[in-house]
C-alpha cells in the first residue's frame, strides 16, 4: 500500500482539483483510457515511484522533458523519437543534448502498458501523467490530467533550437516563445517555478560568475556567498558539466523556496533572477515566496495549459508501440 509521504498531495487542503470546469476539452477527456486501460494510473505511478526510489533527480528530468516535448511543436511525444533516415530528431539538440534524462522510465512504463493494453495508450500521455506524478511525489500540487493526445510522427532538432527558451536569453525574448505557445507572462514565472527541483550544469550560469555580459566581472546581482560558493565548484577553468542544484535551499522538495531565492538575489540561472527586473513578475515572485499554497494553485494551472499545446487526437497522429520510434 502506498504510504502517505509517496502521495502528499492526497492529504493537504491544497490539491488543485477545481482548477477545471469541463470534464473534456476538445476530444481530450480526463476518463479517455478509463475502459480500455483501466490499469494506466497504477502503472504510470508505480513505475515513476520506483524511478524516483532509485535516482532522486528524475523528477526534475521528467517534468523537464514534458516541457521540453509540448514547447516544440506541441505535445506530441516528438522529444521522445530516435533520429531517423528521414529526420533529425530532438534528443541532440543543443537543450537536449548530454542533459535531457528519462527516456528509459517512459519507455518502461509502456512496456508495462503494452503488456497491460497493447496499442492503446499514447507516449505522450504517458510523459504527461508522468510529470504530474513527479511533481506530486516531490511534494507539489495534484491536478487532473486531460487524456487522449496521440503521438507524433516526426520530430525536428532544428525547431527544438529555435523554439525551446535558452537560460542565456533576456526575458522580452523568453516570453515571446511563450506567447506563441499560448501561454503568457504569468507562465513565465510559475513554469520557472520548476527549478525548485532538480540541476544545472556548469555551462549554464558560468559566465555570470566570472564575465557577466562581457564585463570582465562577476554578475552584481549575485548573492556575494552564493557567488563565492558557485566559483569554488565551477571554477573559471574547471569542468562545463559539473553539476549543482537550482535550488539549494530544498533540492529534491517542490515548494516555493526556488521564489525567495530569487528574492534574495540567488537565483542560479541568469533567466531566474532576471524575473526580478521586471515590475510585473517580480510582483509575482513576490506573491509566490510568501504563499506557496498560490503558487501551488497556478503551477497546476499553468500545467494545464502547458499539457494542452498543439496536441493531436482523433486520427492524427498514431498509438506508438514504442516511444522512440514511429510504427
Amino acid at each position: 500500500m502506498a504510504s502517505r509521504s509517496m502521495f502528499p498531495c492526497l492529504t493537504v487542503f491544497f490539491c488543485v482539483i477545481s482548477i477545471l470546469a469541463p470534464l473534456t476539452a476538445g476530444q481530450l477527456d480526463y476518463s479517455y483510457y478509463e475502459r480500455a486501460c483501466p490499469s494506466l494510473p497504477r502503472i504510470v505511478r508505480w513505475n515513476v515511484w520506483a524511478a524516483l526510489r532509485d535516482d532522486s533527480r528524475i523528477a526534475a528530468s521528467l517534468l523537464r522533458l514534458h516541457f521540453h516535448d509540448c514547447f516544440v511543436n506541441g505535445c506530441d511525444g516528438s522529444v521522445l523519437l530516435d533520429d531517423t533516415n528521414d529526420f533529425k530528431g530532438e534528443k541532440n539538440a543543443a537543450p537536449n543534448r548530454n542533459s535531457a534524462r528519462g527516456y528509459e522510465v517512459i519507455d518502461i512504463i509502456k512496456a508495462d502498458l503494452e503488456r497491460a493494453c497493447p496499442s492503446t495508450v499514447s507516449c505522450v500521455d504517458i510523459l504527461t501523467l508522468a510529470a504530474r506524478e513527479v511533481v506530486v511525489m516531490s511534494g507539489g500540487p495534484f491536478w487532473p490530467v486531460l487524456l487522449g493526445r496521440r503521438d507524433g510522427l516526426t520530430a525536428s532538432e532544428k525547431a527544438a533550437n529555435e523554439q525551446l527558451p535558452s537560460p542565456f536569453e533576456p526575458l522580452d525574448k523568453i516570453a515571446a516563445k511563450f506567447t506563441d505557445k499560448g501561454l503568457d507572462l504569468k507562465d513565465v514565472v510559475v513554469l520557472s517555478g520548476a527549478h525548485t527541483i532538480g540541476f544545472a550544469q556548469c555551462f549554464t550560469f558560468k559566465r555570470r560568475l566570472f564575465n557577466y555580459q562581457d564585463s570582465g566581472k562577476p554578475d552584481p546581482n549575485l548573492d556575494s556567498s552564493m557567488l563565492s560558493n558557485l566559483q569554488s565548484t565551477c571554477p573559471e577553468d574547471g569542468s562545463n558539466t559539473k553539476i549543482t542544484p537550482l535550488d539549494i535551499q530544498s533540492v529534491n522538495r517542490f515548494d516555493n523556496a526556488y521564489y525567495r531565492n530569487l528574492m534574495n538575489n540567488s537565483g542560479l540561472l541568469e533567466s531566474d533572477q532576471a524575473l526580478m527586473s521586471n515590475s510585473q513578475t517580480a510582483d509575482i515572485v513576490k506573491s509566490y515566496s510568501l504563499y506557496p499554497y498560490l503558487f501551488y494553485r497556478d503551477f497546476a494551472a499553468s500545467m494545464v495549459k502547458l499539457g494542452n499545446v498543439g496536441v493531436l487526437t482523433g486520427q492524427t497522429g498514431q498509438i506508438r508501440e514504442v516511444c522512440g520510434s514511429v510504427n
